[in-house]
Parts: structure tokens; C-alpha cells; sequence
């Protein structure tokens, strides 16, 4: 399974749970062997499913299937969208080195 951060075995309360949203940085590999880079509030199967489905037009689009290869979870929107964009900076070695450390 891929990494995420434990911010969740700080809180007792359920309350608290339900209301926090987990944020993922995740990559997926294209069908054309490419790589693409996003963030997400939703539940990644979910927004796997979207960009096999083609529901947005984008990159991913005319690249499917798509598999996710890596993710992971933030608590804080700030430090998700520093992580996507870092790694949407990254070259192709540089993501692989990334995948196989998971």
C-alpha cells in the first residue's frame, strides 16, 4: 500500500475524524508509459476510476488505462500542493527512483 502520514492516531474523538479530509499527491502511469502527477480530496479509487473513465478532458485522457503507481496522504492542502508541484517538476528517472522506494 502506499505511504501516508499517521495523523489520524492523534485524535480519540470520532467526531473529529469524520470531519477531516485526507488529501493525496498521487502519480499514475499512463498507458503510454508516461507519467502524470495530481492531488485529490476525494478517495483515489474514486478519482482513478474518473480518469479511466475520461470524465475530465486533460492529459490522462487520451493516455488510458492508467494505473496509480504512488501516493501520499497529507493532512495540510499547503504541503500537498508544495509535494505536487515538486514532483510535477521531477524528471522521468526521478519519479521511477520515487515508485520503487514504495
Amino acid at each position: 500500500m502506499p505511504r501516508g502520514v499517521g495523523v489520524l492516531a492523534a485524535f480519540e474523538e470520532p467526531a473529529i475524524l469524520a470531519k477531516m479530509e485526507e488529501i493525496h499527491v498521487y502519480m499514475l502511469r499512463c498507458a503510454d508509459g508516461s507519467y502524470y502527477v495530481g492531488l485529490s480530496t476525494r478517495p483515489l479509487e474514486q478519482r482513478v476510476a474518473q480518469h479511466n473513465a475520461g470524465v475530465y478532458d486533460g492529459y490522462t485522457v487520451r493516455r488510458r488505462p492508467v494505473f496509480l503507481v504512488w501516493c501520499q496522504a497529507f493532512a495540510q492542502m499547503d504541503e500537498a500542493i508544495a509535494t505536487e508541484r515538486r514532483l510535477k517538476g521531477w524528471s522521468r528517472a526521478k519519479k521511477e527512483a520515487l515508485i520503487a522506494e514504495d
